[in-house]
């Protein structure tokens, strides 16, 4: 953690709104990522990224330094994501194929080019494949698959994330990738 972003966070602990925002400034297009390749559309996302700052402007009180502030904001916002998912039992994953701004960082090698009718076919059955595959994650093993391999976390990152052990983001990890070449086994066996 940088030095300016502690003093940002004491401020912000002491009631100063300007400090909090920067805090916001410096991690939103982070937190923003994690949440719309969570719930996979624009609209519950910005719902959930305003309620994420929120509590986490409720919440800086507590903030004790154990983590980065970026790993506390995106855990917060981790957990409004899986209680929404729960609640609202979202069935369809489609975030990684959506253009917003430049939250589609999976996939992007496929839209390098102008693609013909027959490749625009395969490049959305593939796609296809990739959602189903993506449905059979757990919220966890989604949260741990999101955090790894679209958005580059380290192991031990994700763990400070999620507030677990390495060995368990190791497991999720194992259990999401395995889950993924199943259900990718016919996109690469054509």
């Amino acid at each position: 953690m940088e030095f300016n972003e502690i003093e940002l966070i004491k401020k912000a602990q002491s009631g100063d709104t300007t400090a909090f925002t920067r805090l916001m400034e410096m991690h939103d297009r982070s937190v923003w990522q994690v949440i719309y390749h969570m719930l996979g559309n624009v609209q519950d996302t910005q719902d959930l990224y305003q309620d994420t700052f929120l509590r986490a402007f409720e919440k800086i009180g507590t903030f004790r330094f154990a983590s980065s502030f970026k790993s506390w904001v995106v855990r917060i916002g981790i957990n409004l994501c899986i209680n929404h998912r729960k609640r609202n039992r979202i069935v369809k994953w489609i975030s990684i194929f959506d253009t917003v701004d430049d939250a589609d960082k999976t996939l992007q090698w496929m839209d390098t080019k102008v693609l013909n009718p027959e490749e625009k076919l395969s490049q959305t059955q593939i796609k296809e494949h990739i959602v189903s595959a993506m449905d059979t994650l757990s919220h966890r093993e989604r949260a741990v698959f999101v955090l790894k391999q679209i958005e580059g976390y380290k192991i031990q990152e994700i763990a400070k994330t999620l507030n677990c052990a390495e060995g368990t983001v190791k497991n999720y990890l194992f259990r999401a990738t395995q889950k993924m070449k199943k259900g990718l086994t016919p996109v690469f066996k054509a």
